[in-house]
């Protein structure tokens, strides 16, 4: 999938919508639990309920992985789900990898080859040869952690050195490297403020926007200050959808909260 593919795809559904998929056992309707692979269960059952309502889906892998070899076939047979009935969706694996070197192109491979994602998480800490490995991969994107959504991003993320919060540095530096047209960038929602000067360094970029829902960040501030001439955003909702109720329902409940989602993105697209 190309960026122009997927700003079709939003101007097509008026959706910037990514619905994450955090599957947590605690947490999903407990008849689920009965089923042989109740991770999948859910997946699934959420994405059929939400599929025209969104343009791309981000299961968080640490909710896989929690489980082992078990989880980590519920998270490829969720992806293969995706690619298989839903090929327009966009899919991001949500996990926030960064080393260098071998290490990060097996990363890659892993993600990108194995499970067939079009895109993944990483982390810029240890710079230009974590991030780049990712970036050989064409028709795939990394997506750099620049700006999050969490409280301690204001431990290191904002700190300003040689006049400069560290935030834009990471932004200014990996737009230079090599296949940087690859990349794209989250930017959490609860700091929509920033998006201003953020589109300012990254103007053509997409950026993935959680903290919508659950985390309290606006969406008239996100679009205001970060949609770009190809909307160039992804806003994240997890546990705002997947979670609307825990009983039989949980389909339709998770189903209505992103069509809520999804009138307000219309509304703001026109």
């Amino acid at each position: 999938m190309t960026p122009q593919n997927l700003s079709d795809q939003i101007k097509t559904k008026k959706s910037f919508l990514c619905v994450g998929l955090d599957v947590d056992l605690e947490k999903i309707p407990s008849h689920l639990l009965q089923e042989e692979d109740p991770l999948f269960a859910f997946a699934k059952a959420i994405i059929d309920a939400t599929h025209d309502l969104c343009v791309a889906y981000k299961p968080n892998t640490a909710f896989f992985e929690a489980y082992g070899v078990k989880g980590w076939k519920s998270l490829d047979k969720t992806i293969n789900y995706l690619n298989e009935n839903y090929p327009n969706h966009f899919t991001i694996a949500d996990a926030k990898r960064g080393d260098i070197g071998n290490t990060s192109s097996r990363y890659a491979k892993a993600f990108f080859e194995d499970l067939n994602f079009d895109s993944v998480t990483i982390a810029p800490y240890m710079g230009k040869d974590s991030v780049e490995p990712f970036l050989e991969f064409e028709g795939k994107f990394a997506i750099l952690l620049a700006l999050t959504s969490n409280a301690g991003a204001f431990d290191f993320q904002t700190l300003t050195a040689a006049d400069q919060p560290l935030y834009q540095q990471v932004l200014q530096k990996a737009s230079q490297y090599k296949n940087s047209n690859r990349l794209m960038y989250v930017v959490g929602a609860t700091k929509a403020e920033y998006l201003k000067e953020i589109r300012q360094i990254v103007p053509g970029s997409f950026l993935l926007v959680p903290g919508v829902g659950a985390q309290g960040g606006s969406l008239e501030e996100v679009f205001k200050y970060g949609a770009n001439d190809q909307i160039g955003l992804l806003v994240n909702s997890s546990r705002g959808i997947i979670y609307a109720s825990n009983g039989q329902d949980f389909a339709d409940a998770a189903r209505k909260k992103a069509q809520n989602l999804q009138q307000q993105m219309g509304a703001l697209l026109g």
